[in-house]
Order: C-alpha cells, then structure tokens, then sequence
C-alpha cells in the first residue's frame, strides 16, 4: 500500500485546503505538510469543507518552505511536484514509489520554481480544453487516487 504524504506550498483558499484534507482522509493519506501562505486549522473556511477531516489526517505548518522541503527529504521521502513544465510527465505514464510527497502549489501560479529544482519527479494532468489547469483540490484528486489505486 502506498504511503503519501501532501506538501501545500502558498495555498491562497482555505476553502481548497479543507477539500485536500477531506480527500486526504478518503485516500488515508499519513501527512499533510503546509508552508508559506497556506491556511492552516484552525479556520472556519478550512473547517467548512474538511468537514471534520482535520481530526484524523495529521499535520504540520511551517512558513518556510526550505525548512519543510528539507525535512520532507530527512525522511527520505520523494519530492512529486504537480506542475506542466518541461520536465513534466503526464502522471499516469509513471510507476510511482511506495512512499512519495506529492506537491500541490498555488492556484495561480503554481509550484514554486525552488520546488520543481529539488522534486525528483514533476507530473501533470492533461488538458483538453480551452484552460489549461484544474482547480488545485481537483487535481490532486484525480493525482492522489491514481496513485493509491493504480500504480
């Protein structure tokens, strides 16, 4: 089975962040990790759409997102940022390992460029539409249950 871990880098919606929680328990994800502006409980916005998932998933903020990378690779655990860029594969051509962090950053801008530079794998989802991304709780949805169920 695998274990993941999420990393949410400069999250700007609590609203998001509740919904990657309430996913993250569905999945039984071991760890959230939260840096720079993401929000963090207690939030009335967060807690509105975990709907109680707070209490089962555990978690951790710290601003920096250094200080957490850094921890995240202590632990030697894999960096698997979602993220088009031109290192990215598309996310179900991969075998993915028994313990990864998978990273979701800002709704606007995306993985920080620091973060693509230490992820041992960059991933993304294919876009058939006129836009060229999906809702960030929706990607990971879509990244996490392939990898727990498929790969």
């Amino acid at each position: 089975m695998k274990e993941i871990y999420i990393l949410l880098n400069n999250v700007r919606s609590a609203f998001n962040v509740g919904s990657i929680f309430r996913t993250a328990d569905a999945i039984g994800v071991k760890k959230i990790f939260l840096s720079g502006f993401t929000p963090y409980p207690p939030d009335s916005k967060l807690d509105k759409t975990a709907l109680g998932a707070i209490d089962f998933v555990d978690w951790e903020y710290n601003r920096d997102i250094i200080f957490t990378l850094d921890k995240i690779k202590s632990l030697d655990i894999p960096i698997y940022s979602v993220e088009q860029s031109d290192r990215s594969l598309i996310y179900t051509d991969l075998s993915y390992p028994n313990k990864l962090c998978i990273v979701m950053g800002n709704e606007i801008s995306g993985v920080e460029q620091e973060i693509l530079d230490v992820s041992d794998k960059i991933v993304e989802i294919p876009m058939y539409g006129k836009k060229n991304s999906l809702n960030v709780s929706v990607a990971f949805g879509v990244i996490a249950y392939h990898i727990k169920n498929f790969s």
